[in-house]
């Protein structure tokens, strides 16, 4: 989200949401599928949230600059939320919740996925019949799942997610079309049953509200 990242949200996790939401999304590659891969997004169709800790390292092909962050997110099939670097974002599809703890301020504004360089469906627009997938074993009874795709238009060139036994994302590495690379690992991942107070932000009331969604003059 361009307008969030110009009020100095760190958008590099949210890559994170933004590349789970791709490869889980029911429509995507359903010809492709397979079996890991189908019980994976099946998880998120029940409704169930994975939550886990994370960490996420960008490295700048041209710069060669790295960034890394660390924290903790929920995911749901339409919703997620992302805790690190004194910020908690929350995206429920419609509206974008951002506190930062160190301005205890929060950013309220329409979520427009057009804007949002890493949404779901700008993901997805990647993530198509352009992509080829497979599926083989990987260490420690894990299961790799690599798509790539040829398509100067994608958004990435390659993707290699690696599943444990239990069926649990563990790590997520992508290259995009500049040659950039982002590896997101998973600590303690699990699914859970929703929680109606999950997706909330639970702001100190002194935090100062500022309110960005778009109005009708």
């Amino acid at each position: 989200m361009k307008y969030l990242k110009n009020l100095g949200f760190n958008m590099y996790p949210v890559i994170i949401a933004g590349l789970i939401f791709s490869f889980l999304f029911p429509t995507v590659i359903s010809a492709q599928n397979t079996p890991v891969f189908d019980n994976l997004k099946q998880k998120f169709e029940q409704g169930m949230i994975f939550r886990a800790d994370f960490s996420h390292r960008y490295e700048d092909s041209f710069t060669g600059e790295t960034q890394q962050n660390d924290g903790k997110i929920w995911i749901g099939k339409d919703q997620y939320k992302i805790e690190g670097n004194n910020q908690v974002m929350v995206v429920d599809g419609d509206i974008s919740r951002v506190y930062d703890a160190s301005k205890n301020r929060v950013i309220v504004s329409d979520y427009v996925e057009e804007e949002d360089d890493f949404a779901p469906s700008r993901m997805l627009q990647g993530v198509d019949e352009s992509y080829s997938i497979s599926e083989t074993a990987g260490s420690g009874n894990s299961t790799q799942i690599t798509l790539e795709s040829d398509d100067p238009f994608s958004v990435f060139k390659v993707v290699t997610i690696r599943i444990d036994q239990e069926g649990r994302p563990a790590e997520i590495q992508a290259v995009d079309q500049a040659e950039n690379q982002l590896t997101t690992r998973f600590q303690g991942g699990e699914f859970v049953e929703p929680d109606n107070n999950l997706f909330e932000l639970n702001e100190p009331e002194s935090a100062e509200q500022i309110d960005l969604r778009y109005t009708d003059s």
